[in-house]
């Protein structure tokens, strides 16, 4: 499927799929929505209840690394230890990560080598990129996630559910579930009525919150 760079409104890029009319991230702004969604309401919300410095996390569409890079740095700002496993189905190429530049646009230090990092290890294997944080990248789809009772947050940012309605179901929400610790979080920025209804009937207790800019709300469900 072509592919194609494509600057939101909050001067971060992102990828573009014309096919399909998609972005990976929100046209609205991808830095803003990554660290609205998943950053504030996602992995600081997790620390504020549970107070828990030792964390897992799973990415559900670990794409352009965005959401990755910019835990990496929430976590030394709350002196966290993370875990993070990134499922993507379709990874990014080098070309297409290095046109982001989320490195040089965070303008934090080490944001540059960080990034490159994230992206230049090898796939299936954990490995340290430094000493509070690991990284697993694995090359699946969604559906063949099988793990049980070992993340504490979900950031669940697939493809909308207008043109990949088969992510968005209860029997994926099912394995996200099995898939989280009690208490654990899924956050997304998605609020559709179908999705929070999935998100239920497999167990969810579900909250729409304020979304990101040029987004109404989202939704966090809590196992």
């Amino acid at each position: 499927m072509k592919r194609e760079l494509f600057k939101t409104a909050d001067g971060s890029m992102t990828i573009h799929l014309p096919d399909i009319n998609e972005q990976y991230h929100s046209k609205h702004g991808a830095l803003q929505e990554a660290q609205h969604v998943f950053i504030k309401m996602g992995l600081q919300h997790l620390v504020d209840q549970n107070k828990d410095k030792n964390i897992t996390i799973l990415e559900i569409g670990f794409g352009t690394g965005l959401n990755c890079l910019l835990t990496f740095f929430e976590a030394i700002a709350l002196k966290l230890n993370i875990d993070y496993v990134g499922v993507e189905a379709f990874p990014v190429t080098l070309n297409e990560w290095k046109a982001m530049d989320y490195g040089n646009l965070l303008q934090i230090e080490n944001a540059v080598t960080v990034y490159e990092k994230l992206h230049s290890i090898e796939w299936e294997a954990t490995l340290p990129i430094s000493d509070f944080f690991s990284l697993k990248k694995e090359e699946k789809k969604f559906e063949a996630i099988i793990d049980e009772l070992k993340y504490n947050l979900i950031y669940f940012d697939a493809f909308g559910a207008r043109v990949q309605p088969e992510l968005w179901t209860a029997a994926i929400f099912k394995l996200m579930y099995k898939a989280l610790k009690p208490k654990g979080i899924l956050v997304t920025y998605s609020a559709k009525g179908s999705v929070r209804r999935a998100l239920q009937a497999v167990g969810f207790v579900v909250e729409r919150l304020e979304g990101p800019p040029g987004k109404r709300e989202m939704l966090r469900a809590t196992k």
